[in-house]
Formats: structure tokens, C-alpha cells, sequence
């Protein structure tokens, strides 16, 4: 008697185990829907967020150009200001020596 209890509870045993199992592969299978899920909800923002910093950077980086070529003009223009007032100086000296030399 002792064996055919013992197969009925083995069996209940090895069925308890298979269900076990089977809710095992389940919770992994819901944890990786949830992990797709959540990632690609996250994706779509962040690839809009991404594409977003990737214009706004490329924009900073052609005013930050823009800014150098007009300083670089300033700098030219300011250049060539000063020398067309020491130019005009010294002609106004020159003028001005040659009507006290007359």
C-alpha cells in the first residue's frame, strides 16, 4: 500500500513541479514583454529628445562659427579703421606743415 500512495503524491509532486516551471518561463516572459514595452515607449521619446539635442547642437556649433568669422571681421575692420585715421592724421600734418612752411 505504501508504494501506490507514494505514486500519487510523486505524481502530484512532479505535476507541482511542471506548473512551477511553467509559471516560471511565464514571469520571464512577461518581464521581457514589460522590458520591451517599457524601452520602447522610453525609445520614442528619446529619440525625438535625441534628434532635438543633435539640431540645437549643430545650430550652437554653426553661430559659435558664425560668431568667430564676425569677430575676425571686427578685428579686420577696426584694423583697417585705424589705419585710414593714422593715414588721414598724417596727411592733415602734412597740409598743415606745408601751409606754415608758405
Amino acid at each position: 500500500m505504501s508504494k501506490e500512495q507514494t505514486r500519487p503524491s510523486d505524481s502530484l509532486v512532479q505535476q507541482l513541479l511542471a506548473e512551477r516551471r511553467e509559471l516560471k518561463v511565464a514571469v520571464e516572459r512577461l518581464k521581457l514583454d514589460l522590458a520591451d514595452a517599457q524601452s520602447n515607449a522610453g525609445s520614442g521619446a528619446d529619440r525625438a529628445r535625441a534628434g532635438e539635442l543633435s539640431e540645437l547642437k549643430i545650430e550652437i556649433e554653426r553661430l559659435r562659427y558664425q560668431l568667430a568669422s564676425t569677430r575676425a571681421e571686427t578685428t579686420q575692420l577696426r584694423e583697417e579703421r585705424d589705419a585710414l585715421k593714422t593715414g588721414i592724421e598724417r596727411a592733415l600734418e602734412q597740409l598743415s606743415t606745408e601751409d606754415e612752411e608758405e
